[in-house]
């Protein structure tokens, strides 16, 4: 369950307060744990949200294909990982070319490097 946030209207004091479910949280008498008041103020934080793992290993050639022609280096290096994982008989450069596509290095850098046979570096 989640954390709810405040900050107390009287000494300036922010803190969280923890729920086990919705109805303990609407009973609930919510007051600082600095200086008692029940003067506060809900502040809305940063939420987190995990997004849905896409399952690589399903997707037909043409599903595969348009994650290669996305651009989108983090997403080929996912499919990259989930795919190959850590099989040591896909070889170094591979594993190499997983690890800087998920770090976000340019798809269209690595395939240059690959094709000179150039070691990685930075851009």
């Amino acid at each position: 369950m989640p954390n709810y946030d405040y900050k107390c209207q009287s000494c300036g004091n922010r803190f969280s307060l923890f729920y086990k479910t919705y109805a303990d949280y609407d009973s609930a008498h919510k007051s600082c744990p600095k200086c008692a008041s029940d003067q506060l103020s809900r502040l809305i934080t940063r939420v987190a949200i995990q997004q849905p793992t896409r399952d690589y290993g399903k997707m037909n050639s043409n599903e595969m294909l348009s994650v290669l022609q996305s651009g989108d280096s983090r997403q080929v290096g996912e499919m990259f990982n989930q795919i190959g994982g850590a099989d040591p008989r896909l070889g170094a450069e591979y594993h190499e070319t997983t690890q800087r596509l998920l770090k976000g290095e340019s798809v269209e850098k690595v395939e240059r490097d690959l094709q000179n046979n150039t070691p990685k570096t930075s851009d």
